[in-house]
């Protein structure tokens, strides 16, 4: 391979990463704690975009409990979104790690 190919190859890699990131960004991953008590909705990004609260579980006497769900939940979404990012982008790169890093650079 020639260095022309090289960076063809690169660019095509860097296109592709692109439209995965971009469509990654439209999914909505959900995940739940305590029997489904809580739930968290993320994005591709593992940004929350909803949360939904079981109205049994809001008892003013264990908000620890309450936050301790509601965490779980987010963590699990985040979790699950970084998962996807990963894998979606292990594709792309032809099963090299994701971030690239290449020794001596």
């Amino acid at each position: 391979m020639d260095m022309k190919q090289i960076l063809q190859m690169g660019q095509q890699m860097q296109a592709r990463m692109g439209a995965i990131q971009e469509e990654l960004d439209g999914r909505e991953i959900t995940a739940s704690a305590g029997g489904g008590m809580v739930s968290a909705t993320v994005d591709g990004r593992g940004e929350v975009q909803n949360l939904k609260i079981d109205p049994s579980v809001v008892d003013p006497g264990d908000v620890e409990m309450l936050e301790d769900l509601v965490l779980a939940a987010v963590s699990e979404a985040q979790k699950k979104a970084r998962e996807a990012y990963e894998a979606e982008m292990k594709k792309v790169s032809g099963g090299l790690p994701f971030p690239l890093k290449i020794p001596g650079l």
